[in-house]
């Protein structure tokens, strides 16, 4: 598994540097946003403050399952503390937009900072009460990266310096790059601390803590408060489900969602106890993970170049069905004394190839169909099921035994992306008689921004 994995990971990151370059050099030599001192600084302020806290997150991935087994816990008891990350993601995830309008979103960029170093401290202890309820703080945290950062920027950059709207995709596709990049040398950087230098699994949440500090001192040294309109969260809501259900496509859209990221989350926990065994180096794996998702982002933005031209629901179909090849791989994979762990390597890598795919099709999509003045409203709805199911299934996996479990909740994972399928293959239907699912014309940069999982 260490040659495999190191190989892996650098074929794909070969694979992204060469989709990149030519994508580089098809783009115009000068853009307007190029030749603007104000705009270009207003951007490296944000950056100072929002790719720090990126990195502290991404640290955290590679040895989260591996802190907890570490520590002499039971895979039941390692599935309870997952569920309480995923719950008090979609609770805090609800009222979070909220929050974050009235605290004021510099306020709640700093006070993510302080949760989030308060989380990565409490590893630190043995005690399960504990570390459940720095899994609370992580989901209080992860909530407000993706809300308050992102709320902040377009407020100040509309607002006031009043730059053109049309530069925010920009920025945003840019700060996904980054992303990227960030996430493939955090799993790196996880494995020269935890295994290299012999520091152990607690390591890279150590680590994570210099780049909150970093992260929160820019807030407040470089950046001013701004605050959004307080929304009664019963009305967003409200509107939301009227929105969904008078739409079929957007009905179809957060199935499709709520079915295709819950079977993500089961195997962000599940991955770890699958190799782990069989001797592969986590952060490398880690790293090949998000390679491989770097991968599909750029094959995206290949794919609705002019050359080819493909719609983003024909790249929505086809990362639902590869998630489905993947997990039916993985239920023969995983049988217990047949392991293979380089196919089940080679399946986990073609999952994260279809979470790039699926985060850009799926955005363009949603920002084609949902309205704006109802999209807070939508996205709470579509997290409820998606949670829900995630934690519906790590709780039967807590259940089951070991081995049986792993490979049966992978079966019941193909069985949920058959119906996210056939979901998708409904909305296929449609888009040939909606031209709002469709792109009139070679995407911009805007289409490519949203290439990371929302919360």
């Amino acid at each position: 598994m260490l040659l495999a994995s190191y190989s892996a990971c650098a074929l794909l990151l070969a694979a992204c540097l060469a989709l990149e370059l030519a994508a580089c050099r098809s783009r115009p030599a000068v853009a307007p946003h190029h030749a603007n001192p104000a705009f270009r600084r207003f951007q490296r302020g944000y950056y100072r403050v929002y790719l720090p806290a990126l990195a502290a997150d991404w640290l955290q991935g590679p040895y989260l399952y591996k802190l907890y087994q570490h520590y002499r816990f039971l895979e039941g008891q390692i599935a309870i503390l997952y569920v309480c990350g995923f719950a008090s993601s979609v609770l805090f995830g609800l009222v979070s937009s909220s929050l974050v309008d009235r605290l004021g979103r510099k306020k709640s960029c700093v006070l993510f900072s302080l949760t989030y170093s308060i989380c990565c401290l409490v590893k630190l202890s043995r005690d399960y009460l504990v570390l459940a309820v720095g899994r609370v703080l992580g989901g209080l945290s992860t909530a407000l990266l993706f809300s308050a950062f992102e709320a902040w920027y377009v407020h100040e950059h509309v607002e006031r310096y009043d730059f053109p709207t049309e530069w925010i995709a920009v920025t945003f596709s840019r700060a996904a790059f980054w992303n990227n990049v960030i996430a493939v040398g955090a799993g790196a950087t996880a494995d020269f601390f935890a295994e290299w230098l012999g520091l152990g699994p607690v390591a890279p949440f150590m680590v994570s803590i210099p780049l909150l500090v970093l992260s929160g001192v820019f807030a407040v040294k470089n950046w001013d408060e701004n605050y959004g309109k307080k929304r009664a969260f019963s009305k967003t809501c409200g509107d939301g489900l009227k929105c969904l259900l008078s739409d079929r496509r957007v009905l179809l859209l957060g199935t499709i969602q709520a079915l295709f990221e819950s079977v993500i989350y089961i195997f962000i926990f599940l991955w770890t106890p699958v190799l782990d065994p069989h001797g592969a180096p986590l952060g490398i794996v880690f790293s090949g993970f998000m390679a491989a998702s770097m991968l599909g982002s750029s094959l995206y933005r290949l794919a609705l170049s002019k050359r080819y031209h493909l719609q983003p629901v024909h790249l929505l179909s086809l990362a639902v069905l590869l998630l489905f090849f993947s997990l039916f791989m993985l239920t023969f994979s995983t049988n217990p004394g047949q392991e293979n762990p380089a196919e089940s390597f080679l399946a986990f890598l073609l999952i994260e190839l279809s979470c790039g795919l699926y985060f850009p099709a799926m955005g363009f999509l949603r920002r084609k169909v949902v309205p704006e003045k109802d999209r807070l409203g939508v996205m709470n709805w579509f997290r409820l099921p998606l949670n829900l199911l995630a934690c519906l299934g790590l709780l039967v996996l807590h259940d089951s035994d070991r081995q049986t479990g792993t490979r049966s909740m992978f079966g019941v994972c193909a069985a949920v992306a058959l119906l996210a399928l056939l979901a998708v293959g409904r909305l296929f239907a449609l888009s040939r008689h909606d031209a709002e699912l469709r792109l009139s014309a070679p995407p911009g940069q805007a289409d490519a921004a949203d290439t990371a999982p929302e919360p």
